[in-house]
């Protein structure tokens, strides 16, 4: 396999079409017999996060042009790294890459501690996006590494957290975080990813990532001592007792799931001891649809009603406050920060 291929009804990251093709490492297939892929990426230091924002600001440009027709830049002029075609590196069964990147080997070994390893595939079906590396755990964990006094000695919970980045990046600050979505196999690398980065996660020993099932369309956690990303009645406890903060990254694409997400988020945060911030971000996806003739934002749009709901309920027990964050923190990681990446903040209280 010396790229990826593509089917009519495959999904593929940005993400992964902008990383440099050395950083694309095959490991295995998944049970599903889906390629998975190790990609690293490194935590930029103060220096290089100003060069970031500035070339990304330079040059995305507008959308729109002077007619108001979409503009869509299909490879700007200065990228971050070069956008090439990808060609996955493949590792052989001894774990050891077929190519010899020596310069790649040397900048790991530089800065090890800053350098995050994520398994994940590349050009999945839409029911299988969470195996991606989406802009939107970049954003957030950008803002996570941005505020770490936030966050400190918090217990977090991430809702849809797919390959577990944000996670893995909030487990540096925080004493607990619950890494939660749905699907043995997604689960599984997720909880491979976290094993990955223990060398991140590990500077104070009570902190830990619990890799857990929580399906939102379920009335309840999945408390079966048999499951193995099953929830224990202690951690049932533990979350409702001391979780003060809730995350997602780009987990609204489909109208019936983001019902269920907010649905969810309701539920546990009416349930927590304390009051509690959430933190939502979201790519707004420009496209062009029949039913509108005209570009739209169907899934953001659907995401905005529900802040909107949130906020306008009195149902005399809770009460949400809805805000945006402005984006203007610095960017930690490689990525195209477009003016359509957003961050929401949800405050949720007992009344």
């Amino acid at each position: 396999m010396d790229q990826v291929a593509f089917r009519s009804d495959t999904v593929l990251s940005d993400v992964h079409l902008l990383l440099p093709n050395a950083r694309h490492l095959m490991a295995r297939l998944n049970s599903v017999g889906q390629p998975v892929f190790v990609s690293k990426f490194r935590i930029l230091r103060e220096e290089e996060q100003v060069e970031v924002q500035d070339s990304v600001k330079s040059d995305l440009g507008v959308l729109l042009d002077e007619d108001g027709d979409l503009v869509v830049t299909r490879k700007p002029n200065r990228m971050l790294c070069d956008r090439e075609k990808i060609h996955p590196v493949i590792l052989s069964q001894a774990g050891e890459a077929v190519s010899d990147e020596e310069d790649d080997e040397a900048e790991d070994k530089e800065c090890a501690k800053d350098i995050i390893r994520i398994e994940h595939t590349m050009a999945t079906p839409l029911e299988d996006v969470g195996k991606q590396i989406w802009r939107g755990a970049f954003l957030l964990s950008d803002f996570i590494l941005s505020h770490p006094a936030v966050f400190q000695e918090a217990t977090v919970l991430e809702l849809g957290a797919g390959t577990g980045l944000a996670s893995i990046i909030m487990a540096r600050v925080a004493k607990k975080v619950y890494c939660t979505d749905v699907g043995e196999d997604l689960l599984s690398m997720c909880q491979r990813n976290v094993a990955l980065n223990s060398h991140y996660t590990e500077p104070a020993a009570e902190r830990g990532v619990k890799v857990r099932q929580l399906d939102w369309t379920a009335d309840d956690f999945l408390t079966d001592a048999d499951a193995e990303f099953g929830w224990s009645e202690e951690e049932v406890a533990d979350l409702h007792d001391n979780t003060t903060f809730v995350i997602a990254a780009d987990v609204c694409y489909d109208d019936d799931l983001t019902d269920a997400l907010f649905q969810t988020l309701y539920r546990i945060t009416s349930n927590l001891r304390s009051p509690s911030t959430a933190y939502f971000s979201i790519e707004k996806r420009l496209n062009f649809t029949l039913r509108h003739m005209d570009v739209s934002c169907e899934a953001y749009n659907h995401f905005r009603l529900c802040l909107k709901q949130l906020a306008d309920m009195k149902d005399g027990k809770m009460k949400f406050t809805v805000e945006p964050v402005p984006c203007s923190f610095p960017q930690s990681f490689q990525y195209e920060r477009v003016d359509q990446l957003e961050l929401w903040k949800v405050s949720a209280s007992a009344v």
